[in-house]
């Protein structure tokens, strides 16, 4: 199952990400329209920073989610197979217990509607949208093979070039 990755040596903190989920999960899909609609469309994942980096947090669909088991109606649920965790709105009573519990801090509040917001991969679309916004490429949306072999070239041809210099001196 493909997974959203975040490449910290990437982001520059533009929020580009945050922009483009807000936009995608509002009625109108469309930049202008969403600020003028209400409640206004919420984001779903968060750039932060801290000391020098910048890190966009979203959910991780944790494979024993505490969202999921905390949940006392039912709206928090886990795809048996591909663990997405998703919201229903229409079972959420906005009791906030899943925001506590989240170890990434990432489920937001919507309290005008008094529900929860979360990440749900944009499951309309091939890619989600804060990964398509990102301009530097700092979230990569792949199966987890593919992220880590991209790793491990990053990474060799670091040690390679490193090598070199190494010899030149």
């Amino acid at each position: 199952m493909k997974e959203i990755f975040v490449r910290l040596d990437r982001c520059v903190g533009c929020h580009s990400c945050e922009l483009a989920c807000a936009v995608e999960h509002s009625a109108a899909k469309s930049l202008f329209a969403a600020l003028a609609e209400a409640p206004v469309p919420r984001k779903r994942l968060y750039v932060e920073q801290v000391l020098t980096h910048k890190l966009p947090l979203l959910c991780r669909h944790c494979e024993d989610a505490p969202c999921v088991r905390v949940c006392r109606t039912g709206a928090m649920s886990q795809d048996a197979v591909s663990r997405i965790v998703t919201h229903d709105p229409e079972r959420c009573i906005g009791c906030w217990m899943c925001t506590m519990v989240c170890p990434y801090g990432v489920i937001g509040r919507q309290l005008e509607r008094r529900i929860a917001v979360k990440c749900d991969r944009c499951p309309d679309r091939e890619e989600p949208a804060c990964v398509t916004a990102c301009p530097t490429r700092a979230l990569l949306y792949m199966e987890e093979e593919d992220f880590s072999e991209r790793m491990r070239r990053v990474a060799a041809a670091e040690v390679v070039e490193g090598y070199g210099r190494a010899q030149a001196v």
